[in-house]
C-alpha cells in the first residue's frame, strides 16, 4: 500500500520502472534540496544573495562566493534565455564539484533576456572554476531543456521539489520515457 498522498495525484511519479538518470546528465546533478519553488525576490541582486544562501546553508559553500561569481558573469553577459528562463552559471573557486539548482520564483523578475520578457524559471550551475567540457555540456543539456514548450508546462504543473526531480529525470531518458510522463 502506498501512503505518499503525491502517489494518488500523480501515480506515475512514483513507479520505479525508469532507469536512474545517466552520470554526468544535468539531472544527475540535480537534488531535491536545491529544488527551490515559490521563491520570492524582485531582482537578480536579491535572487543571487538567496542561491548563496542557499549554497551556504545546504553545501557550506560560502554564500559570497556564488553570489560574486554569478554577479560577475551576469556582468559579463545576460543569462537570461527567454520564455521566463534564465540559466546563471558560473566556475566558483575552491567548489570541489557541480552545484545544480532550480528556482521557480514566486513572480517573474527582469533579467535582460533577448525577448525583453522577466523570467521566473532558474536553473543555476555552478562548477569548479577547474571545470573540463561536463559544465559546457550541462549547461547545452539545459538550453534545449527549458527551450521544450512541453517541458516548461509540466515543470508549471510540479508543486513538489521531488516532481520537479522527476521531470528533469525523465527528461534524461529516452524521448518515449519523457513523453509518458506526467
Amino acid at each position: 500500500m502506498n501512503l505518499n498522498p503525491l502517489a494518488v495525484v500523480r501515480p506515475k511519479l512514483f513507479n520505479n520502472t525508469r532507469k536512474p538518470c545517466k552520470p554526468g546528465s544535468l539531472a544527475s546533478h540535480l537534488y531535491p534540496e536545491n529544488i527551490c519553488l515559490d521563491v520570492a525576490v524582485s531582482n537578480k541582486l536579491e535572487l543571487f544573495d538567496v542561491i548563496g544562501r542557499h549554497m551556504e546553508r545546504e553545501h557550506g559553500l560560502p554564500g559570497e562566493w556564488a553570489v560574486r561569481s554569478l554577479s560577475r558573469r551576469e556582468q559579463a553577459a545576460s543569462t537570461g534565455l527567454g520564455k521566463g528562463v534564465a540559466i546563471p552559471h558560473a566556475r566558483v573557486k575552491d567548489l570541489e564539484r557541480m552545484q545544480v539548482a532550480y528556482l521557480r520564483l514566486q513572480s517573474p523578475i527582469p533579467f535582460d533576456a533577448p525577448d525583453g520578457n522577466p523570467v521566473g524559471d532558474i536553473l543555476v550551475l555552478l562548477a569548479p572554476s577547474q571545470a573540463d567540457e561536463a559544465h559546457l555540456r550541462i549547461l547545452a543539456d539545459a538550453t534545449q531543456l527549458f527551450s521544450d514548450r512541453r517541458f516548461r508546462l509540466r515543470l508549471h504543473r510540479c508543486s513538489h521539489a521531488q516532481e520537479v526531480k522527476h521531470l528533469f529525470d525523465a527528461w534524461s531518458q529516452p524521448a518515449a520515457a519523457f513523453f509518458s510522463y506526467v
